[in-house]
């Protein structure tokens, strides 16, 4: 299973890269195992606003349909347009390429709230 050390995990299997005042975020290369083939991702708008814990994005996979819910408050700065032609980039690369949402953060201590790599990969084992 990769966990990169350098990111830090929610316990919604998501994963966040902060640099300066702007997170990236996707879903772990364990939640892209647990839900299969990604046929479709519903992305939000650049510049909406999410509070911490509110539904940001869909993921349609074969198994099941999931949530990506916002670990940080923020609006939208970018989203990741080449899931609208190949969502399939989850499952290939779900650290790099298959990112989903960058969110300018309001509240930079909502990060203090996530799990490091050795923490994460405890809660999967």
């Amino acid at each position: 299973m990769n966990v990169p050390a350098n990111l830090k995990y929610t316990s919604d299997h998501e994963w966040i890269r902060v640099e300066g005042d702007i997170a990236t975020i996707g879903v772990t290369d364990y939640a892209q195992g647990e839900l299969g083939d990604v046929v479709f991702v519903e992305l939000p708008d650049v510049g909406d606003e999410f509070a911490k814990g509110d539904v940001a994005a869909t993921i349609e996979a074969v198994k099941t349909v999931a949530d990506v819910i916002l670990p940080v408050s923020g609006s939208i700065e970018a989203v990741n347009e080449a899931l609208d032609d190949a969502s399939e980039l989850i499952n290939q690369d779900a650290y790099g390429q298959g990112w989903i949402i960058k969110v300018k953060i309001s509240d930079v201590s909502e990060l203090n709230d996530y799990m490091s790599a050795e923490d994460y990969t405890a809660s999967i084992s």
